[in-house]
Order: C-alpha cells, then structure tokens, then sequence
C-alpha cells in the first residue's frame, strides 16, 4: 500500500478557479450558442474534458478539495464557484457535467445565490 499523496493547496485553488471558469463558459455557450458559433460540438467536448479534470483534481483530493472550493466560494460566491462546491458534495461523485439538467443545475444556483434564473 501506497502512503497518500501529498497535497498541494495551490494546484487544489488553481482546479477549484478554472473548473468554476470552465462552468461559466460553458453554461454561457449553452444558453446562448448564437454568441459564438465557433464553439461547435468538438469545442464544447474539449471544454467538457476541462472542466471534468479540474473536477477529479478536487474530488481525489477529498476533504481538502471541498475545503478549498469552499473557500473559493466563499471569497466568490459566485455560480461558478457554488457549482464546483455543489459537485463536490457526497453523492454528486458519479455526476457528470454532459448529463446535467441545465436549467435544473440554473435554478439551483439562483435560489441559492438569490439571483433571478
């Protein structure tokens, strides 16, 4: 058996920023794809993988990986960061960004955030 790894706060915060980066862009060229037609199937495929490798950084980092995406959020308590947090939580482990309701995943982060939808 293997001791774990070593963790390394900054990368942990460099994986929380981009994946809430990453969210935001997404969810933008989702809701109004007219506004970059460049960000085509391939685009929106790649930035998928992104956004899920930042994620698996923060998920394998466990405990740590939430502290810190709760500290973003809490410094930012912004959509793309409450969604990282959201994520993170027990039971979102299998979820995968491609298979969420957008306007569901929308909805929660408004009520939660007191925004409009």
């Amino acid at each position: 058996m293997y001791p774990p790894a070593p963790v390394l706060p900054e990368i942990l915060r460099q994986h929380a920023e981009q994946a809430a980066f990453l969210w935001t862009l997404y969810d933008r060229a989702m809701l109004f794809p007219e506004e970059n037609p460049e960000m085509d199937a391939l685009r929106i495929a790649r930035l998928l993988e992104r956004l899920e490798a930042h994620m698996d950084g923060l998920r394998v980092a466990g405990t740590e990986g939430l502290r810190i995406a709760e500290a973003r959020f809490a410094e930012y308590p912004e959509p793309g960061e409450l969604f990282v947090l959201r994520m993170l939580q027990p039971g979102a482990e299998g979820l995968r960004v491609a298979a969420l309701d957008l306007d569901r995943v929308r909805a929660y982060l408004a009520e939660r955030l007191d925004q409009p939808p």
